[in-house]
């Protein structure tokens, strides 16, 4: 199977910082986030390439430039330029690159998690669904909470872990290649697709999307350098579990 990231969106949320840098390039421990990421799913043998999919004529280049320095890793990484048409539209470039694959993983670059990708694979052959999202019921918030009884607080709570009443997407998918045809079919109606709520909502209504729940596996969205300082302990203890 081919893993896939996804690396060309604007980082509109990690300004000033992304003017400069992709979000990618985000620094984690001396290395880029991406460098992580490619180097966790490279451990797993059921990944026999990895793709990433960005804008390589902008600050994308940057990324390509890094991995020039890795022979190692450059051996097992194709570079596919974006179309800047939606995380939806910018998937139709993959039809070439994933050859006769029948499915692929595909990893949104600011996530940060030690999910079992191999698991995840297996859960999502046996629902037999086009496609498979990981998903998780617990959050570790940022800040306190107070539990208050009669305008009374009873109990202060630090940063808890708590149950979500809906279940939270997170950015990493695996897909069937049939789902490529779909946004083919509706890329000319639709400047920029979103992949969620062009292509998977839909296919949400007759059963096609199954869930894979991480439990309290640790994940971050990793939008900016302020994040990573603000939960440095739950980064390093993602990465250290990549074991990069």
């Amino acid at each position: 199977m081919k893993a896939v990231i996804l690396a060309g969106g604007r980082g509109t949320r990690g300004k000033p910082f992304t003017d400069f840098i992709p979000k990618a390039m985000i620094p984690i421990q001396g290395k880029p986030l991406i460098y992580h990421i490619v180097r966790y799913l490279s451990s797993f043998r059921i990944i026999d390439e990895v793709i990433v999919l960005g804008d390589f004529t902008g600050l994308g280049k940057q990324i390509e430039r890094y991995f020039e320095n890795h022979i190692s890793l450059k051996k097992s990484i194709k570079f596919v330029q974006d179309s800047q048409s939606g995380t939806g539209g910018d998937l139709i470039h993959l039809s070439k690159v994933l050859g006769k694959s029948s499915e692929f993983l595909l990893w949104f670059v600011d996530n940060l998690c030690p999910i079992d990708i191999k698991g995840m694979y297996r859960f999502h052959k046996e629902s037999n669904t086009l496609a498979t999202i990981a998903t998780r019921r617990y959050r570790r918030e940022e800040t306190g909470f107070a539990v208050v009884k009669n305008g009374l607080i009873q109990e202060f709570k630090e940063k808890p872990v708590i149950e979500l009443e809906m279940a939270e997407c997170l950015g990493i998918y695996v897909l069937d290649s049939k789902i490529l045809k779909t946004i083919k079919l509706k890329k000319p109606s639709k400047k920029d697709l979103n992949l969620s709520y062009d292509i998977l909502q839909p296919l949400s209504k007759s059963g096609e999307i199954s869930s894979y729940d991480i439990g309290k596996t640790p994940w971050i969205d990793i939008d900016s350098p302020t994040r990573v300082d603000r939960n440095l302990e739950l980064v390093n203890a993602i990465i250290k579990k990549f074991g990069t």
